[in-house]
């Protein structure tokens, strides 16, 4: 059975691709820091698909004790690692100068560093069976920037940058990274007043579907894009592809 752990897996973008791995037959690794959520959304796919085949942690990605106990659980439970998701992140709004340190080291704990612990904590495996696949979750806001968006930005800038490098470090290993860069996406994240608004501005009329994201995902994750790494694959319903050249 071939595994794969999500992390900021009990809602949005993470929960869909949850849904989408284990329609299409693999074991599951559920980690978030929203434990009540996680076991009851556990025990409903348990219920669903068999006891194998999922599971939940309780996690904070950017605390090391708290991912190396993801990584025990995950191999207590699974007996190797095809693929890893790193969906869990945070959003902190604000100009540079009204971002607060403890905001702005918050954001970049949570979004970079999250990636960068829970990738070193499952890549030793990946080299030793020389194959996997890792799936970070950038954004369109790490391609261009935003208004009073600074923070976040900067965080998903780094994840773009991060799996080109990684991509490069680790083909040698039979290992392939790449990021998937939702645009606005109908998630808890996204602000409901705002998706009228937003979707005027996409050729299709329309914001993102988590479920959409989550196809995207896996199709990186699996051996259908098995010539591509180090990519960045922009998700957006045509959100970010026009100049910004008034339309009438």
């Amino acid at each position: 059975m071939e595994t794969v752990v999500i992390t900021g897996a009990t809602s949005g973008i993470g929960l869909s691709t949850t849904r989408l791995f284990l329609n299409k037959g693999w074991g599951v690794m559920m980690a978030s820091n929203q434990r009540e959520q996680g076991e009851k959304l556990c025990a409903k796919f348990a219920e669903q698909f068999g006891n194998d085949r999922v599971a939940f942690t309780c996690t904070d990605v950017s605390d090391a004790a708290s991912v190396a106990a993801l990584h025990d659980a995950t191999f207590t439970k699974f007996s190797s690692v095809t693929s890893l998701v790193n969906d869990a992140g945070i959003v902190i709004s604000g100009k540079l100068h009204e971002v607060a340190e403890e905001d702005w080291n918050r954001v970049f704990a949570v979004n970079v560093t999250g990636t960068y612990l829970v990738s070193k904590a499952f890549l030793p495996a990946m080299i030793a069976q020389h194959r996997g696949t890792i799936v970070n979750i950038s954004s369109i806001s790490g391609l261009a920037g935003d208004f009073n968006m600074v923070a976040y930005n900067a965080t998903k800038g780094a994840i773009v940058n991060m799996t080109r490098a990684m991509a490069m470090d680790y083909g040698p290993d039979g290992i392939r990274v790449n990021s998937i860069a939702p645009g606005p996406t109908e998630t808890p994240l996204f602000p409901a007043d705002q998706i009228d608004r937003f979707s005027k501005h996409s050729p299709l009329g329309r914001i993102v579907q988590p479920e959409e994201i989550a196809q995207a995902v896996y199709f990186a994750a699996t051996p259908a894009s098995s010539a591509m790494t180090g990519e960045n694959i922009p998700i957006t319903a045509g959100f970010e592809i026009g100049t910004g050249q008034p339309a009438k």
